[in-house]
């Protein structure tokens, strides 16, 4: 009747446990994503029987004692490692994000009642049929994400449920229920409360979100919470006619026209104008923002910072939003300095920036850009498949060739090197050792 097709080692303990007297069920996103149609990347398993009783079930099993406190062991299977929590209801959540304390229950409704949306409050066991106490099959169907029981009590238990709401219906393409949005509209400011971390993790998920761009433009104060330094951006009239959006719902749909998974490109596109508001220029042609990526790019370091993406993704993402308004000319010389300035993976990502950018202005003044980015990126295929030279690894030549001319070792020897390379890039010189060599021995004399 479901499609709920479980894996082989938590179906041994759905049946070992129900063979010693204890009720238990697969739960959560396994059910929620079965329903959908999806393949679930966990199987999370609830169950009547205490964390010892779990062990005893599974003498001679590895176990992993996870979170005894919470009643989670984790029972490790040929196919893999499955969490086994123990019923429970939840006491005070006085840092709005775990419960001060548990209490062990026997009844699977009870242990749904305590969770945050009715699309994960769902319960399946093969021989026990789906246990749906708050209407998660209605929602699914509906498209909605709704909280189990009182919002306001779920949000203020954890307020990373803020963030969660939003993720799952962009994930899914759902809209969130009336009285679910007010509330997130009206706890927003607990997020302050929440690990920056966390955040992090449900803000990159929404971002990649089939229905990011619903999300964004009327969440924006949810947002603005998380980055207050977008708030300038809301509502501000770009007053020119490349622009049909203020700055900030501009950001929003170049977030959504980027269909990519590529995490460091999402979030480049959600900060590449920040650096609009505050180089606002106008004249009898109307707004102007010459020179925002400078900003843009000092404002996106210390919000990449500030929400603890690793090293590599500041620095990616600061440098896309500095460069993400630069002129890219569709010729092979210019596209090869380009490779030398930001390499491969970048200026793809620049590219795709460039392509969503241009989606999001005024239509009617779209297709001559889009057009162009196509134009780069087979110059970009064609550089790369015929290997031609834009970094100092490409060159046919090194260090060592230098000082043989007699140059000592120091910058002098990368001082050339550079300029060899430039000049193969314009295509004044081949990248061939012979050539390299004369050439070398002309700039050292």
């Amino acid at each position: 009747m479901y499609n709920i097709k479980i894996p082989l080692g938590a179906s041994t303990i759905l049946d070992t446990l129900g063979k010693q007297g204890f009720e238990a069920y697969v739960v959560g996103g396994c059910v929620r994503d079965s329903l959908l149609w999806l393949t679930p990347k966990d199987w999370d398993i609830c169950t009547a029987a205490t964390p010892q009783e779990v062990e005893s079930c599974f003498d001679g099993y590895r176990i992993i004692e996870t979170g005894l406190k919470h009643g989670t062991v984790t029972v490790v299977m040929d196919d893999g490692q499955y969490e086994v929590t123990t019923f429970r209801t939840d006491g005070v959540y006085s840092d709005n994000r775990r419960p001060d304390s548990v209490e062990f229950v026997k009844d699977i409704r009870e242990d749904l009642a305590r969770r945050d949306f009715t699309v994960n409050a769902m319960a399946y066991n093969p021989s026990l049929g789906l246990v749906d106490p708050f209407g998660g099959q209605s929602d699914l169907a509906a498209g909605r994400i709704s909280c189990v029981g009182n919002a306001d009590d779920r949000f203020n238990e954890d307020a990373l449920r803020v963030m969660r709401a939003l993720r799952f219906a962009s994930v899914y393409g759902f809209t969130i229920a009336d009285e679910t949005a007010e509330v997130v509209h009206r706890n927003a400011s607990l997020l302050n409360n929440i690990a920056v971390e966390r955040i992090n993790t449900e803000l990159c998920k929404l971002l990649c979100g089939k229905g990011c761009l619903d999300l964004l433009l009327n969440y924006s104060d949810v947002i603005t919470t998380i980055i207050p330094e977008l708030t300038p951006c809301v509502g501000f009239d770009q007053n020119n006619r490349y622009h049909q959006y203020t700055i900030y719902d501009h950001i929003a749909h170049a977030v959504s026209n980027y269909t990519g998974v590529d995490v460091t490109t999402k979030v480049a596109l959600l900060l590449h104008d920040i650096g609009k508001p505050q180089c606002y220029t106008e004249d009898e042609n109307g707004g102007h923002f010459y020179g925002h990526g400078i900003p843009g790019k000092e404002i996106a370091e210390q919000v990449v910072d500030r929400l603890r993406f690793d090293s590599v993704t500041q620095k990616d993402v600061a440098e896309l939003v500095l460069f993400h308004d630069s002129l890219i000319e569709p010729t092979p010389k210019a596209v090869r300095r380009w490779l030398n300035k930001v390499g491969e993976t970048q200026l793809y990502r620049l590219l795709d920036m460039h392509t969503a950018d241009a989606l999001a202005h005024t239509a009617g003044m779209q297709q001559s850009r889009v057009d162009k980015c196509v134009e780069i990126r087979k110059i970009v295929d064609d550089i790369l498949a015929s290997e031609q030279c834009f970094s100092l690894k490409h060159l046919d030549i090194n260090g060592k060739d230098i000082i043989s001319l007699g140059v000592p070792e120091g910058k002098v020897v990368g001082a050339i090197l550079q300029e060899l390379l430039c000049q193969v890039i314009d295509e004044q010189v081949a990248n061939e050792r012979e050539a390299l060599i004369q050439k070398a021995k002309e700039m050292i004399k």
